[in-house]
């Protein structure tokens, strides 16, 4: 059986000549927020979320390309990892260019996953760059050898309780993060230095910093300077059709805590940790 694409091109040959030539389309997705599973009820950006709309994106008839809004602090390192590589799988077995257009920020995680488009365009005041590893926590021992709370852990295997918050940290614990982070940090380095081969020579570019987006386009982090409709307008032309891909809803607990449903006040807690540690990501970045 044909293909409605097959179909509707032979239609297509007994239209008038004005409508024969439908014009050039670019399905349009936006990423934005931290990346990883912020929470049950916060679910950030993960392969899990973007992979309907990666694939209708790329999917969509007559697309010529594929822009991506990206406006991310980072986050997890795996769920970065996986959504740059299924951008890229697409990309290549569908045959579209991939253009990705930061707009506040795309940091860490988020930078990885612009180094799946083959062009990276900023505004001029974004900020772009965060090419490090991080882990963060809190040490807890304290407060409860004050308030009289014995920590009891047993576990089988020496590392099994690694960096618990509620005991001392241990440098051995410390020592083994550090291998773990500069493992991620050469997977990083390496992406980064494959898909962008301009980077400038002359700066450490892997230390962790941000950059504005003129900075970044000085350093090779970034191609061009501009917005989306600007860009895309300039290079398939005045009459382009720039469809967005709706974004997906969020798991059920997200939904039922926006309504206000019953039993919504025993997720609170978690929403309000998530919101504060989402909060703290932007904040590192001045937004």
């Amino acid at each position: 059986m044909p293909s409605t694409t097959a179909i509707t091109d032979s239609l297509r040959r007994f239209l008038p000549a004005r409508w024969r030539q439908a014009p050039p389309c670019v399905a349009v997705l936006r990423l934005s927020g931290a990346i990883g599973a912020v929470s049950p009820i916060r679910p950030g950006l993960s392969i899990a979320t973007l992979a309907a709309g990666l694939e209708r994106a790329f999917s969509m008839p007559r697309a010529s390309a594929v822009a991506l809004i990206i406006n991310s602090p980072g986050g997890s390192a795996a769920q970065s990892h996986l959504i740059y590589r299924r951008i890229r799988a697409l990309s290549v077995e569908k045959k579209l260019p991939v253009f990705a257009f930061v707009e506040d920020v795309a940091a860490s995680g988020g930078y990885m996953i612009a180094c799946a488009a083959d062009e990276i365009i900023a505004d001029p005041a974004s900020l772009v760059g965060s090419i490090g590893v991080v882990s963060a926590g809190f040490g807890f021992d304290k407060l409860i050898e004050r308030i009289g709370i014995e920590r009891r852990v047993h576990t089988q295997g020496e590392a099994k309780a690694m960096l618990d918050p509620f005991r001392p940290e241990d440098p051995a614990d410390v020592k083994r993060l550090k291998v773990i982070q500069a493992d991620i940090q050469a997977l990083f380095t390496s992406l980064v230095t494959e898909r962008r081969p301009q980077l400038s020579s002359g700066q450490n570019l892997f230390t962790g910093a941000v950059w504005s987006g003129r900075q970044a386009l000085d350093l090779g982090l970034v191609d061009a300077l501009g917005d989306l409709r600007t860009t895309l307008r300039a290079r398939f032309g005045e009459k382009v059709e720039l469809k967005l891909i709706a974004e997906a809803k969020g798991s059920f607990l997200a939904r039922l805590l926006r309504r206000g449903g019953p039993g919504v006040a025993a997720y609170m807690p978690d929403a309000l940790i998530a919101a504060i540690e989402e909060r703290a990501a932007w904040a590192r970045f001045g937004l």
